[in-house]
């Protein structure tokens, strides 16, 4: 019998469902893989369940294993965990990483997956294609010892710049969140916390994160003189308004933006995704990312849940989707 799986569809904006579609035979280059965890990025994933991806942007931003087209239907997601049941031998039963939707079982080609380190709990290496857009901007801003850093914006991205940062020797990082309760999370990985209008300024470096236009007047505001404002947020098709006047030319300021579709042009000669996406995975040895891991549901509830991740009913960061067990 044809092998069979159940998958997370975006039907349209705001509406979900479960849908269930057969799966080709794995070839001898290819795995099937049954799903033990898979994530939800809060900030591209709502966006995408309301409908906000610009038509600009399309393309940009298609998950490698989409199905369908923005705005809907569309099989959209990328933090998956599994097991292999078939393939190679070498990948028989390992638990692998790889940027598939959130579904049951899944056929993908075997280069498409990364071994999880014996080291990192399958329920945490969800984290790792978050953690590695946390890399690939800690190799465009690149940090010196001593730096005194702060990130605006607490969400899964700007918690994993904080957690890589407070290992730099010497770096005092501070994470900068309206949301008193990050600050719980900010003392997990190792951070201090402020609230906006408490922060340090004179900060070397600054990390925005936020996606709000407040956020990133912030930032500005923090950086020190002839300091550098990292841009991580993705802003889907809202225009955003930054106040470029006052003293941003007199304090010769530096706002750039960093991206993971692309690997870093500091490391781009040296290294490829494979090799990103593989440190990643081993930075999250450390059990202190456990912390980004807020909520979690069952796969067949994901439909009734993702609504309300979108709506902010259900709070926190990185939410995590469990799959039964055979």
């Amino acid at each position: 019998m044809q092998p069979t799986a159940r998958a997370f569809w975006l039907r349209s904006p705001g509406h979900a469902e479960i849908r269930e579609s057969a799966l080709s035979a794995p070839t001898g280059e290819e795995v099937l893989v049954r799903s033990l965890y898979s994530g939800v990025s809060r900030g591209t994933e709502t966006l995408v369940f309301r409908g906000g991806v610009p038509e600009s942007q399309y393309g940009a931003m298609r998950a490698p294993f989409q199905e369908g087209d923005f705005p809907g239907p569309v099989k959209y997601g990328y933090l998956s965990v599994g097991e292999v049941e078939e393939g190679p031998a070498h990948l028989l039963g390992r638990t692998v990483f790889c940027l598939a939707p959130h579904q049951t079982r899944y056929v993908v080609p075997a280069s498409s997956v990364t071994v999880v380190p014996d080291d990192v709990p399958a329920g945490r290496a969800i984290l790792a294609g978050t953690v590695e857009t946390a890399v690939n901007a800690l190799w465009d801003a690149a940090p010196l010892i001593g730096d005194r850093v702060a990130v605006v914006g607490g969400g899964m991205v700007g918690s994993s710049v904080a957690a890589l940062l407070a290992r730099f020797p010497g770096v005092r990082v501070q994470l900068v969140d309206a949301n008193p309760a990050r600050a719980e999370v900010a003392r997990a990985i190792g951070a201090d916390f402020a609230l906006p209008e408490d922060a340090a300024a004179d900060r070397d470096l600054v990390v925005h994160a936020s996606a709000t236009d407040a956020g990133l007047a912030r930032s500005l505001e923090l950086a020190a003189t002839e300091g550098t404002v990292l841009e991580l947020s993705w802003y889907g098709d809202r225009r955003v308004g930054v106040p470029l006047g006052e003293a941003f030319h007199s304090r010769r300021l530096v706002l750039r933006s960093s991206q993971v579709g692309s690997v870093s042009p500091a490391r781009r000669g040296s290294r490829g995704y494979a090799d990103r996406l593989a440190l990643a995975l081993e930075l999250l040895a450390d059990p202190a990312f456990d912390a980004l891991i807020t909520g979690e549901c069952a796969f067949e509830e994901l439909p009734d849940v993702l609504p309300r991740l979108a709506s902010g009913e259900i709070a926190g960061l990185c939410h995590r989707v469990r799959y039964r067990a055979g």
